[in-house]
């Protein structure tokens, strides 16, 4: 049988160690405090494993308090349902060397990626789907991004690397910049947008979403201009 004071210990110890992150509209809130956070991106495909431990501290002697990163979706699952989180693609490691530094992380899973990075970090193989329309309420698209968006999130709770398991986490990201493109989507976008706001949410990560460059994002996603 447990007894009373140790789960209260427990229960202690494990709330030491969570951070709570919200938003008031006004700012970004960390355990109760606005806080002004300045943030530089590190695109971890982009460099080796070696090099980020040099990169991550350079940031943090730069002024830096956190570091925000793409999930590339067409190197994670460069053939349907095959996946490589090994080199320069071990998206788990990378986050752990953020956090060995220190510093905060946002997880811009989205899936859509601009950074000048090939199809928008799109697979080829999800063009080549029968009926496949990117970005709209498509049933093929909506699957297979969700399929990858709850596997990135399962693989970093998992490690328990989000800011309200006492990671270095604060901020996750879904769509990426859609605002600039949805017009021409008319009803169908509104819906994908709200759509997109409700699957994040479903995941439970604690700590805020947000989206890029979407002035209507659902509450209670949070606006981010870049």
């Amino acid at each position: 049988m447990v007894s009373l004071r140790f789960l209260l210990c427990f229960l202690f110890v494990s709330s030491v160690y969570a951070t709570i992150v919200s938003h008031d509209g006004r700012a970004i809130t960390i355990d109760g405090h606005r806080r002004v956070l300045l943030s530089g991106s590190i695109h971890y495909p982009r460099s080796t494993p070696e090099m980020w431990p040099d990169l991550i501290k350079k940031s943090k002697e730069g002024g830096l308090d956190a570091i925000e990163t793409y999930v590339f979706w067409n190197a994670h699952e460069p053939t349907r349902r095959q996946y490589d989180f090994s080199g320069k693609l071990d998206l788990i490691r990378f986050l752990k060397t953020i956090q060995d530094e220190g510093l905060y992380g946002v997880l811009r899973i989205g899936p859509y990626a601009c950074a000048e990075w090939n199809y928008g970090g799109f697979p080829v193989w999800l063009h080549n789907m029968p009926g496949m329309v990117f970005r709209t309420t498509n049933k093929s698209f909506m699957d297979e991004m969700q399929n990858f968006t709850t596997m990135i999130v399962d693989m970093v709770k998992k490690e328990k690397l989000f800011a309200s398991q006492g990671g270095p986490i604060i901020l996750a990201q879904i769509e990426n910049e859609y605002g600039n493109v949805m017009g021409p989507y008319g009803e169908s976008g509104k819906a994908y947008i709200k759509w997109c706001a409700n699957m994040a949410q479903s995941l439970d990560v604690g700590v805020p979403w947000i989206m890029c460059q979407q002035n209507d994002a659902p509450q209670p996603m949070v606006i981010s201009s870049v």
